[in-house]
């Protein structure tokens, strides 16, 4: 059930490892979407501004947590590729140590000071409230948040990447029932779409842990793992939270990019909220690659490998391009009617400006590939601290625009404040990429091949 990335070809290994993170990844936003979508067509275009005017904040704490299980998820996959199991299951018993206290914290933290934060967001004071019902229950909701990404990740770095999407595939199908019932039956407006995503990556987390269970004993500490250890406490934490760190550096732009659009009105709300929305379902495909690259990078550097981890990121660039290309003639020719999937085709004005952002965000889609490979390359062959400063270089890119350019020229500034965050952070992540790479050359040896 184990997958060895550090043999066969690398285009062929990458697709079959990146196909069912895709398709994980998909179903993780379809949870989203069809909040979204439902939340749209039945409660209006105010509800969809509430749960949009989250986005960013949602990111901060959530990418957190997800950033978090990624990282600890690394050195796992470095033991199994050095064929070192007892390495692997105490990294495992650590981990989940970290991931009780991360998650108690944050939830705590994060219930409490909400509403200050939408507040200082200047969320518009027509949906604060909803706003507030809809995000206090999926931060309630982060110790769930863990489970499942803490388990998933588990899973794929050992090389198995199909068995997570099919646990999200069923949570998915349960969230769309949830989502129906708790909006239309039980009435409980927003609130019921954040109880039906809690709820059903719950279930998915559930499965995952008994899969594991079941079928990985590799993936089964015993009671001397789950022993607290310093250096692997240290070890976990310095390739988890920066990683994190990473996510929540990022969002803090989006902080202040999302307090600008607030302060342009409910209309333009909806419109970044959805073309966001719609834009994160196209991303997965970069987000696959990023995270196949992790995991692909990690068992190849254990394993000593370091030209066939820069065959791995040049195919990962070739296929981010080609679907960079793909997506922006898709927006281009169809975006609107991607835009009247989520609100009613006579709000015109409304679709008009949601394509208008997803064309100017897809013109730097290659920025936006490079981005997550080169990153998630540097972390995966254990420069994680490294990788936090790209989330730094997005930081300032997306807080120069939200700060200037975005009250001077509007909703323009708007559509290209993303792009200029990838730029920002990809002057750094190349460079990076290019001297980590060349200054672990002298782990390879002489028959280290592909």
């Amino acid at each position: 059930m184990t997958k060895d990335l550090t043999t066969g070809r690398p285009m062929g290994v990458i697709v079959r490892f990146a196909l069912p993170v895709l398709l994980a990844m998909l179903f993780q936003q379809f949870y989203s979407l069809v909040d979204t979508l439902i939340v749209g067509r039945i409660l209006g275009p105010e509800a969809l501004a509430a749960v949009g005017s989250t986005g960013s904040f949602n990111f901060m704490v959530i990418g957190f947590c997800s950033g978090v299980c990624a990282g600890f998820a690394i050195p796992m996959a470095q033991a199994f590729g050095a064929k070192n199991e007892e390495d692997l299951k105490t990294c495992i018993g650590n981990s989940l140590w970290l991931c009780v206290v991360f998650s108690v914290v944050l939830s705590v933290v994060t219930g409490v000071f909400c509403r200050q934060i939408l507040r200082l967001m200047n969320t518009p004071d027509d949906i604060l409230d909803r706003a507030y019902s809809y995000i206090v229950v999926i931060f309630w909701g982060i110790p769930v948040t863990y489970l499942y990404n803490m388990l998933a990740c588990m899973i794929r770095s050992i090389g198995d990447s199909k068995t997570p999407v099919i646990f999200l595939g069923i949570a998915s199908v349960l969230n769309i029932i949830l989502d129906v019932f708790f909006i239309t039956v039980v009435k409980m407006d927003v609130m019921g779409a954040a109880v039906a995503t809690v709820l059903a990556q719950g279930v998915s987390g559930l499965l995952c842990l008994w899969y594991i269970k079941k079928k990985f004993s590799i993936l089964h500490p015993r009671r001397e793992h789950l022993r607290v250890n310093g250096w692997y406490i240290k070890k976990l934490c310095a390739m988890g939270i920066p990683m994190g760190l990473q996510y929540s550096i990022t969002a803090i732009g989006g902080l202040i990019l999302q307090t600008a659009v607030n302060s342009l009105g409910t209309l333009y709300v909806a419109a970044v909220a959805t073309g966001s929305k719609t834009s994160m379902m196209f991303c997965c495909v970069f987000d696959a690659l990023g995270t196949t690259t992790a995991t692909y990078s990690g068992q190849n550097i254990g394993a000593g490998k370091v030209s066939r981890v820069r065959q791995g990121v040049n195919v990962c660039m070739l296929l981010g391009s080609i679907w960079a290309i793909l997506t922006l003639l898709l927006y281009f020719f169809a975006g609107h009617l991607l835009a009247a999937l989520f609100v009613d085709r006579s709000n015109t004005e409304l679709i008009a400006l949601i394509r208008r952002f997803l064309v100017a965000n897809s013109l730097f889609y290659i920025p936006l590939a490079a981005v997550n490979i080169y990153r998630y390359c540097i972390q995966g062959i254990g420069y994680s601290q490294v990788a936090i400063l790209s989330g730094a270089m997005e930081l300032i890119g997306r807080g120069l625009m939200g700060l200037f350019l975005v009250p001077a020229f509007g909703f323009a500034a708007v559509c290209f404040a993303n792009p200029m965050a990838w730029i920002a952070a990809d002057l750094f992540l190349i460079p990076a990429y290019l001297h980590y790479t060349k200054k672990l050359s002298h782990l390879e040896p002489a028959n280290a091949g592909a």
